[in-house]
């Protein structure tokens, strides 16, 4: 049953709920990094263990992605907000901002909360977003960090009471 549902308070809603930000990052088939910022990201399954990223139809690093079929997804922390807004650009050298390293032939941003190399396991139709899901092959994590959130439109941190 379809519904006339407002597209801008159907956007505000999902904004209340707040998310981590990720960077999912990949290698096109030249062998240019490419990526997006993506804040739809969860876990999926412990085994196999399994996430879930949902890019936008229209981002430009999706077909890139989608054809070398592995990605990276990296979880970044509240100092990392300028890294985020750089993978929201279009036209500009998006890995200018941060440090990244080759890890398990994927670019990965240094000090992110956590790593994730992936393979692509599925795609499945998320409407006008790709739903992919990815096999997670090797992990890492930093410590003692502080999560960059979204919510309501806008980067955000936890406050935590002192």
């Amino acid at each position: 049953m379809e519904t006339d549902l407002d597209p801008r308070l159907l956007r505000d809603a999902f904004g209340a709920f707040a998310t981590g930000v990720t960077i999912v990052s990949g290698i096109d088939g030249d062998g240019v990094r490419c990526g997006l910022t993506a804040n739809s990201f969860t876990s999926v399954s412990l085994d196999p263990p399994l996430l879930l990223v949902c890019p936008a139809r229209g981002a430009s690093a999706l077909p890139a992605l989608r054809s070398a079929g592995r990605f990276a997804v990296n979880v970044l922390t509240l100092d990392q907000q300028d890294v985020a807004e750089a993978f929201t650009r279009r036209g500009v050298d998006r890995f200018a901002s941060g440090v990244w390293d080759d890890w398990h032939g994927l670019p990965v941003l240094s000090g992110a909360m956590a790593n994730f190399a992936c393979d692509l396991h599925a795609e499945l139709d998320g409407g006008d977003h790709a739903i992919l899901v990815g096999r997670i092959r090797a992990l890492r994590t930093v410590p003692g960090t502080e999560p960059l959130l979204y919510l309501q439109g806008r980067f955000r941190q936890v406050h935590v009471p002192a």
